[in-house]
């Protein structure tokens, strides 16, 4: 065997074990089915325009360490991630906050919007816990914040009606009482200065990587190189579905170069409405160009994001964490812990949704 590890997929988790085995003093090789390296983080320079491929990615924590390792790698910038919600024509700050009650109802004090909102939950107070999202996205925000920026968006994004999701989807809806657009809690955020591409060459410098390679086409060739086997894809192709297809919902991206410098004059725009098909558009330029740096680009890239249901052979996004699905994730899961030599890390390897600074802590923590 002339590997230590055989890393199958190169996204953030697969990158950072590579880095962490070699730093070690591991060999290791990754194989990647995608003509690129980087999994779902990475970015294709468009007009000058650093485009997130598979969707926005934006990188958030507080943890001090994790940000100085990605940062040993290349600089972030300050980017704030302030995304804005359009329903029906109208526009609404994100997350709730002091702005949004203003644009919802006028109110200018956090006295008067939380009087507001507590009419709103004592209408929607029920007896019972919550059976569905609906029931505990009322009690929560009450009917206004629902149906406005909650209910529309949240059906395109799962493909069922709220009646149908289970409860602990939105068990949480934080509620700010203070004119903060600031989406995130963490100390630090930002995006990588050049793209996340920079983040990941980074990571692999000096690891020996193929890709175009679909590790199922050559896997006895490939699991004879290495005593030991990364695996980040799903986990129920790797046992070969024996137990069923895991759900997932997956995005279709529709990319348009437009000839203005400004479309949107955000990154993040939430389509709320249920009429508008797509669930929100992504203006790529806004996450690293910053001020009169806009204009200085002549054009700008936009994504529209439609969600749909995935199948074979479409790009698994999210997984459906309810209770058919985490059943059958266990199957595979027993399945998996009966072979030590076999680590599943990643969002499809656990079946989990992650943000990319826990997936960082996780290898770290592993120490390769």
């Amino acid at each position: 065997m002339g590997y230590d590890y055989l890393i199958i997929g190169s996204g953030l988790f697969g990158a950072t074990f590579a880095y962490l085995a070699k730093q070690a003093g591991k060999r290791c090789l990754v194989v990647e089915k995608r003509l690129h390296l980087g999994g779902n983080v990475y970015c294709e320079n468009v007009e000058g325009i650093n485009v997130h491929q598979y969707g926005a990615h934006i990188f958030h924590t507080s943890n001090k360490d994790v940000w100085d390792f990605v940062n040993h790698f290349v600089e972030f910038n300050r980017y704030t991630n302030c995304p804005v919600a359009k329903y029906k024509g109208r526009l609404y700050n994100l997350p709730f906050n002091m702005n949004t009650f203003y644009q919802m109802w006028g109110v200018t004090t956090p006295e008067a919007a939380l009087a507001k909102i507590e009419e709103q939950r004592a209408i929607a107070k029920a007896e019972d816990e919550p059976r569905n999202l609906e029931e505990q996205a009322l009690s929560l925000v009450g009917k206004d914040i629902y149906e406005a920026l909650i209910k529309g968006y949240t059906e395109k994004q799962w493909g069922r009606p709220c009646t149908e999701l289970p409860a602990f989807i939105i068990r949480r809806l934080p509620l700010r009482f203070v004119f903060d657009n600031n989406y995130f809690n963490d100390t630090y955020q930002g995006i990588p200065i050049g793209g996340y591409n920079k983040l990941i060459g980074g990571l692999l410098e000096g690891v020996e990587t193929r890709v175009n390679t679909v590790f199922f086409a050559h896997r006895d060739e490939l699991s004879s190189l290495a005593g030991t086997i990364v695996y980040t894809g799903p986990i129920d192709e790797f046992y070969g579905y024996c137990f069923g297809q895991l759900q997932y919902r997956t995005v279709r991206f529709e990319q348009e170069v437009m000839n203005v410098p400004n479309f949107q004059g955000n990154a993040v725009v939430n389509y709320t409405d249920a009429e508008v098909p797509y669930t929100r558009i992504i203006e790529h330029k806004h996450f690293e160009c910053f001020g009169q740096r806009v204009y200085e680009l002549p054009k700008t890239v936009v994504s529209c994001e439609y969600s749909m249901e995935w199948k074979p052979g479409m790009e698994p996004y999210y997984p459906v964490n309810d209770d058919r699905n985490s059943a059958l994730y266990q199957q595979y899961l027993a399945l998996a812990k009966q072979q030590p030599s076999i680590i599943f890390g990643g969002r499809l390897a656990e079946y989990k949704y992650y943000d990319m600074a826990p997936i960082l802590e996780k290898v770290i923590e592993m120490e390769p």
